[in-house]
């Protein structure tokens, strides 16, 4: 082969080479294509562009029709990392990118902070089912709170009440309170906090077993807090 074959065909070599590595953009909606290499700031977590997802990294890919593929090692931290593909699909509603996929969580969110061709900045955005679950919470602290607002040091001046419904039917558990507190506004925010839980399990399809949660038959003090006694 002369100098000058070999020189046209360098020159094919790397013209096919480049086209091949060119990662396609849709003008129309940056969003589209595979995201890899995150890299977690406090709230936010930036992506790169690719033409395709890492053999040993986290990325997602958005096709077109609304599909997505989520390249994970899922929620094992422990090395070796074993990474896999997780089916799912995504919702585009302004900068709100909604995802389910059939890995835990199965529904979430991100907020697009920042979108250019090659860098995808996101910021976990709470679900509506996380939201309430977090007021659920909210509402519990406050009833610990109050609880434990009271010091323990005469176990005959405390009481215990169930709390709580689970998915399956029965009190969550059991929480000690004073007689010295208004006892009538503590019941009554019990019994909001039970409902309340009651209506989330029916709304988001809570799965939980069906033991039955033992009663306590006395409080104790100790160390001035309240402990309930099996």
């Amino acid at each position: 082969m002369n100098l000058k074959n070999l020189f046209l065909l360098l020159v094919v070599t790397v013209l096919f080479s480049c086209e091949k590595n060119d990662v396609a953009i849709d003008a129309d909606n940056l969003l589209l294509g595979t995201w890899v290499n995150p890299v977690y700031n406090d709230e936010t977590t930036t992506f790169k562009r690719a033409n395709a997802l890492p053999n040993d990294g986290y990325g997602l890919s958005f096709t077109e029709n609304g599909n997505l593929v989520e390249r994970t090692s899922g929620w094992c931290g422990t090395p070796p990392l074993s990474y896999f593909n997780i089916e799912g699909s995504f919702e585009l509603d302004n900068t709100l990118v909604r995802i389910s996929t059939q890995n835990y969580p199965t529904d979430y969110a991100w907020r697009i902070i920042s979108l250019t061709e090659n860098e995808l900045v996101v910021k976990r955005e709470l679900t509506a089912q996380e939201i309430e679950h977090r007021n659920l919470m909210d509402l519990f602290n406050e009833i610990q709170e109050w609880s434990y607002s009271v010091s323990c040091s005469n176990a005959s001046n405390w009481l215990f009440t169930a709390y709580g419904a689970k998915a399956c039917g029965g009190a969550q558990g059991y929480i000690a309170y004073s007689s010295r507190i208004d006892t009538s506004s503590f019941l009554n925010k019990i019994a909001t906090y039970t409902q309340a839980e009651k209506e989330f399990n029916v709304k988001w399809g809570i799965i939980s077993d069906c033991s039955i949660t033992k009663a306590p038959i006395s409080v104790v003090c100790q160390n001035g807090y309240p402990t309930l006694k099996y």
